[in-house]
């Protein structure tokens, strides 16, 4: 864009991880001056959360050209939907250059989110595995949610739904320091949730989200537990890692290792389930982030977009229990979803 004749880019703005991707998940970013192109570079992840006048007093319009991950935790949705929110309030066009789902964009799965629950990881009434490629769910926020701004999508080209990111043929580059390869946003979807609980989710290893475990762990009986259920698309190997930061830095942890044995039959959210529900009944020591603050709300319940799963797994209910109600709510969410899709069998 800076070498088009007739573009003038007046400002650069960074969601979570900055951007050029390189801080650490939950670090506040602040504003800097961009080294290549001396514009100034707004944090939309540090003092402020949607883009200010000040900053979009020189801007026409806004490209929003980010990574998505198929996966309703994935904050970057949020921070586009407070961009769309911004240049509507501010008569300023956004422009989203769509990109390929990396985990197909032809499977959704778990929960809808309740909207009394709405945070940065989940503000809207959508599955925890989407479905939605970024400019799909650009569409849907802006006409489902009331926003209203001047959106234009620009089309992935070659792009169809069954497609995962290594059979698109483009390198992948990591959306974020904790996401670096294509397995581990497969599995992303599902063991996520252990961030609101007291195991390590693999922050601090090589193999973030796929290594789940904690120092009290018996991996070798976790793991035949799980083995024992015949997941469909993984099996669980016991595991032994020490985080060098995060939960349980410098720990020896025992745990799994989920490796993915058949990707298409892999359905990430109910495997954490059973991981959810196997782990409470072996460990005793096994628990929940506590709140941040004094009345506030449990992280898990954010993730999960209600206490449901959090209420459901403290009483011992057996996964398909819970997956079979999810899959009933879910049917609304997946007519909604279906206007807003741009990448169909017809159109191929």
């Amino acid at each position: 864009l800076h070498n088009l004749p007739g573009v003038r880019i007046t400002a650069l703005v960074g969601p979570e991880h900055g951007v050029r991707g390189d801080a650490q998940a939950g670090v506040k970013v602040g504003d800097e001056t961009d080294p290549v192109l001396g514009v100034p570079v707004y944090s939309l992840y540090g003092e402020h959360r949607r883009p200010t006048a000040a900053m979009l007093q020189d801007v026409d319009v806004l490209v929003v050209d980010l990574f998505d991950v198929g996966c309703r935790y994935w904050t970057y949705l949020y921070t586009m939907a407070y961009v769309l929110e911004a240049a509507a309030e501010h008569g300023k066009k956004v422009v989203v250059l769509d990109r390929p789902n990396p985990v197909g964009g032809d499977v959704t799965e778990g929960n809808v989110l309740d909207p009394d629950y709405a945070s940065f990881v989940g503000l809207y009434p959508i599955a925890m595995r989407t479905g939605l490629t970024f400019g799909e769910a650009a569409r849907l926020f802006n006409a489902e949610f009331g926003i209203g701004a001047d959106l234009e999508v620009i089309e992935a080209k070659g792009w169809r739904r069954g497609m995962w990111h290594d059979e698109t043929g483009l390198p992948f580059v990591p959306p974020s320091p904790n996401t670096p390869t294509v397995d581990t946003l497969a599995l992303y979807p599902g063991t996520c949730l252990f961030e609101g609980t007291n195991l390590s989710e693999g922050r601090g290893t090589t193999k973030p989200f796929e290594l789940i475990g904690a120092p009290w762990i018996d991996a070798r009986r976790w793991a035949a537990a799980l083995n024992e259920r015949q997941l469909p698309g993984v099996a669980f190997r016991p595991a032994y890692f020490v985080p060098t930061f995060s939960k349980h830095q410098g720990e020896h942890c025992g745990g799994v290792q989920v490796h993915i044995t058949d990707r298409a039959q892999l359905r990430p959210v109910a495997v954490a389930l059973h991981m959810l529900h196997t782990v409470k009944q072996l460990h005793p020591q096994f628990a929940w982030r506590p709140p941040y603050r004094e009345g506030g709300r449990y992280f898990i319940d954010l993730l999960a977009g209600g206490d449901e799963l959090r209420l459901a797994v403290d009483r011992g209910e057996h996964p398909d229990d819970m997956l079979s109600r999810w899959d009933k709510e879910r049917s609304r969410y997946d007519e909604t979803r279906a206007r807003y899709l741009l990448y169909t069998e017809e159109k191929e």
